[in-house]
């Protein structure tokens, strides 16, 4: 037996209290007998129960087990009251079968009016629908993701039915709900995301003293490359010509190879990286251990203090190395003891200053943001671990935009208030990696990428004013199970789930929410 709050939207998860709570459910007979009890509690007229002062309760629903031959799933009951007095009880009745395919199993669109008509005494009905299409699909890379949960779906609504299962008009009002987790191997900026990896590797180290070192990307130690790197700078110092120089710079363009054509508008790899960012790239790639980190920094440090190197470095570089490279291009650099976490705190700070600029980089270019308007995520007026946090809102952003360009080919048009919104909710939220965002969008922008396809959920709702309320009846089909305490020992299948053999038609759950009125007076 539960409590919840009803509300009069259309959607037949929200006639039911959310999923997850847990209780048993019930055969319809008890269902029904507790329902029974809960009404006489509210009726004025059942003096005899001795009820001194009558409050209004809560709506109340039950779970039933759909043992029944209408398959009933939840049974419900809220008070009527007009002011202060309950006058009555509105109560529902839901029933859940399937799943088929047969679609001679669903309902003809005036059966279900007339039958809304006679229940309730009305001559006028409205109708409107509700569609719900998947648009991008986790199971599309199910050779590279284990229990992914990202899905890009699109929920329309319109009004004036015409026919069950008809694919919604152009001028109906249609939410794209977009819920993506990083990580997919398949992404164009998945070489982005290991990089934000190694990052988060680093700031846990910080945070815990025991650093998980990634397995290296390449073959050569970090030490080689580095002093590779060093040599490079000596040479140029030295008045050699560059071309190897700029061989090197091109190696260590962090992974861009990977990044697919049809994004490259949205991002490319940054052409302009500094010492501390190009070391960045040589030493994520290739550090395998505290060691290596030390030795590494180690031929750093030498090579400043000598002379035998003056890098540049971009302007407001916050991290020690930077300030350290700064030093030097004004006499003497202060000593530093490649000791405890120093190490470590300097490759994060390093890569923290590199990932800021590559994500602010992209989203200024394309138009998207503003370095004012982006300021609350690369500042340094919090501490890394904080720094780190942001940075990680970044990448889900950027990897919501290029999804949505790559597979919804969006535009400008809609990159930008997605950008706002996503933007706005990381200004006030942690990090959520399975938020849902939503866009406000025209149907007629993704019409492609469903008119051909089955609904995920298609759901009709009839109404009529009953009194002085609305009186709804929703009939509804989903791939899934309407309500989370169905199992296939009580689920009721209506016909056949095969229509000529074929498998290619979509299975669906019937479900039915009907409610009647029961005054007192």
């Amino acid at each position: 037996m539960e409590e919840s709050q009803i509300d009069d939207a259309t959607n037949i998860s929200e006639f039911t209290p959310e999923m997850g709570s847990g209780p048993v459910a019930l055969s319809v007979g008890r269902a029904k007998e507790l329902i029974s009890l809960y009404t006489m509690s509210q009726n004025p007229n059942m003096t005899h129960l001795n009820i001194s002062k009558r409050c209004v309760l809560p709506p109340l629903w039950v779970r039933c087990d759909c043992s029944d031959a209408e398959h009933t799933c939840w049974l419900g009951a809220e008070p009527l009251k007009h002011r202060d007095t309950i006058t009555g009880i509105n109560l529902h009745i839901v029933t859940c079968n399937g799943p088929t395919a047969d679609k001679t199993c669903f309902e003809n669109l005036e059966d279900l009016k007339m039958a809304h008509r006679i229940r309730h005494h009305s001559s006028v009905v409205a109708t409107k629908g509700f569609a719900q299409y998947e648009l991008v699909r986790s199971t599309t890379l199910e050779d590279t993701i284990v229990e992914s949960e990202s899905n890009i779906s699109i929920d329309i609504t319109w009004n004036n039915v015409n026919k069950i299962l008809e694919t919604p008009p152009l001028t109906a009002v249609a939410t794209l709900n977009i819920r993506l987790e990083p990580g997919d191997p398949r992404s164009p900026v998945f070489e982005l995301h290991r990089e934000l990896q190694f990052l988060l590797v680093l700031a846990e180290g910080l945070k815990t003293g025991v650093t998980d070192w990634p397995e290296p990307l390449v073959a050569e130690s970090a030490v080689e490359l580095v002093q590779e790197l060093l040599n490079d700078l000596k040479n140029k110092l030295d008045g050699f010509n560059a071309s190897v120089h700029k061989n090197a710079a091109e190696k260590v363009k962090c992974d861009s190879a990977a990044v697919d054509s049809s994004i490259k508008s949205l991002f490319s790899e940054r052409g302009d990286l500094d010492f501390a960012e190009e070391l960045w790239c040589k030493m994520r790639r290739s550090v395998s251990s505290y060691q290596d980190l030390v030795k590494c920094f180690t031929l750093v440090i030498r090579s400043l203090e000598n002379g035998e190197i003056q890098p540049w470095i971009h302007q407001g570089s916050s991290s020690l190395l930077s300030k350290l490279i700064n030093q030097t291009y004004h006499g003497a650099m202060e000593a530093i003891s490649l000791t405890g976490i120093t190490p470590i705190q300097m490759l994060l700070e390093i890569g923290l200053d590199k990932m800021k600029k590559d994500y602010v980089s992209c989203f200024i270019d394309q138009e998207l943001g503003t370095l004012t308007y982006l300021d609350y995520f690369i500042s340094t007026a919090v501490d890394l671990q904080e720094q780190v946090h942001r940075v990680q809102k970044l990448h889900h952003v950027l990897e919501i935009l290029v999804s949505c360009t790559v597979f919804l080919h969006f535009k400008y048009e809609n990159l930008f208030p997605l950008m706002q919104s996503c933007i706005k909710y990381y200004k006030e939220n942690p990090l959520n990696e399975k938020h849902v965002f939503q866009l406000p969008i025209r149907p007629a922008i993704v019409k492609k990428f469903y008119q051909n396809d089955h609904a995920q959920k298609w759901r009709l709702e009839i109404s009529s004013e009953y009194g002085q309320k609305m009186v709804k009846t929703v009939w509804q089909l989903s791939t899934r199970p309407p309500v989370e305490h169905l199992t296939s020992n009580n689920l009721g299948v209506l016909c056949d789930t095969t229509v000529n053999g074929n498998t290619e038609e979509s299975m669906y759950f019937i479900t039915m929410a009907n409610c009647s009125q029961v005054h007192f007076t």
